[in-house]
């Protein structure tokens, strides 16, 4: 399958994250569908010490937080790259005072949407 897709480390420091084994198990899948997951941009990940790390606020409780994988598409199909995306997502927004990964998990989840298609296009 080749290398993993990954950004480069500009995550906050103190973020949590998860590794490949860590999701797998979190979403009940193999290691594989994990980084085939990955590679298709449904997930995104970073270098961490040398080792892949998804960032946790990816999460749920259900699995892969609601709007993630079209969030990061809108951008993908915008001409963002993996790394600009990466970035957009760990960028505070002054008025939601927290960053659009975080305001997934909010009432504020589908103006980061909305944002995420003005910027894009």
């Amino acid at each position: 399958m080749g290398s993993l897709p990954l950004s480069e480390d500009s995550l906050p420091p103190d973020l949590d994250t998860l590794t490949i084994d860590e999701v797998s198990r979190r979403l009940r899948v193999s290691s594989n569908r994990v980084r085939t997951l990955i590679h298709e941009h449904q997930l995104l990940a970073v270098s961490r010490g040398g080792a892949p790390a998804v960032p946790a606020v990816f999460f749920d409780d259900l699995g892969i937080v609601k709007h993630f994988t079209g969030l990061v598409e809108v951008l993908f199909d915008g001409g963002y790259t993996r790394d600009e995306i990466m970035e957009w997502l760990f960028t505070v927004q002054d008025d939601l005072e927290m960053y659009p990964a975080q305001a997934l998990h909010t009432h504020s989840a589908r103006e980061v949407i909305r944002r995420a298609q003005a910027q894009a296009f």
